[in-house]
């Protein structure tokens, strides 16, 4: 068994087709078929289901996979250290990101990019969920979700900034020269907002629920950008973190009132897995966060 077989498998796994995985690894379909047949003979088990097609994994398969992507995993936080105690940080680092956050994550990668020249960074816009689940399949090594709404489950936290609502509107509409709005105000108004499987959405349902009404947009969308074209070029409005107006800009045509009674904030930040060793980006990330007022900077765009 060695370290090629085991990406070999974690590609399959995720391309789920062997042309695919094959390509992705950049060797032929007929080489990657014979290297996990390789290591099936030598875990003496039954990996991957067959017929002409890839099916799936066996359940033997899927603690194979499990296994292969600890390992994978150490084994980059292990070249990762190595490149740290050489005097310079290296590796690729791959950041899972709640859509309503990604206005602000370049606060964090600037300075650390900064810092560290050697590491590269790949941002992904993920649900709340999915960060959490691929934290612990070792899919990405950090991400930046809430961290104060529902529960997290064997992780490190560092808690950033607070997120506050505002409803996004014509700066020419009904609301126009008012300094807060209700919810309940909110609610009597056309809304596109954000799909229910964001934890976004479910903290803006929540706040409607406790100031008594319900709210049924017309328009969903899973991007923040899709709403804000809707509310730009329509006739709808949406609640949106503070964040995205300040970092985006709303333009004359547009305003962003905050929204009151109640006054609701949930607290937006890192997270990494608590496994020892950690990974030494997510540490360095962490670190470098740390040292940042992101609420003073924010305030002062």
């Amino acid at each position: 068994m060695n370290i090629r077989q085991l990406q070999f498998l974690v590609a399959l796994s995720q391309e789920q087709h062997f042309a695919r995985a094959a390509a992705r690894c950049n060797i032929s379909q007929p080489t990657l078929s014979s290297r996990i047949r390789q290591l099936e003979e030598e875990l003496g088990v039954p990996i991957v289901e067959r017929d002409k097609r890839y099916i799936g994994l066996t359940p033997e398969g899927t603690r194979v996979l499990d296994w292969a992507k600890r390992i994978l995993a150490d084994c980059d936080s292990l070249e990762q250290e190595l490149s740290e105690l050489k005097g310079s940080l290296t590796g690729s680092l791959t950041m899972g990101v709640i859509p309503s956050a990604l206005p602000a994550v370049s606060l964090l990668t600037s300075p650390f990019c900064a810092a560290h020249p050697g590491v590269r960074i790949t941002v992904q816009s993920r649900t709340s969920v999915e960060i959490e689940r691929q934290l612990h399949n070792f899919e990405i090594e950090i991400g930046m979700t809430y961290v104060d709404n529902e529960p997290l489950s064997h992780v490190k936290t560092l808690p950033l900034y607070q997120e506050h609502y505002v409803l996004i509107t014509s700066a020419q509409g009904p609301l126009t020269g008012q300094d807060s709005v209700s919810w309940q105000k909110v609610a009597e108004i056309p809304l596109c907002l954000l799909t229910p499987d964001m934890q976004n959405r479910r903290i803006v349902d929540e706040a409607f629920r406790q100031a008594g009404c319900e709210v049924t947009p017309q328009v969903e969308a899973n991007s923040l950008t899709a709403l804000y074209s809707h509310v730009r070029f329509g006739h709808w409005s949406c609640v949106l973190p503070q964040t995205y107006g300040t970092m985006v800009g709303l333009g004359d045509d547009l305003k962003a009132i905050p929204i009151t009674a109640p006054a609701m904030s949930h607290s937006v930040g890192l997270i990494a897995s608590d496994r020892d060793p950690p990974s030494p980006l997510a540490n360095a990330m962490m670190i470098a966060a740390a040292k940042l007022d992101l609420t003073k900077l924010l305030n002062e765009l």
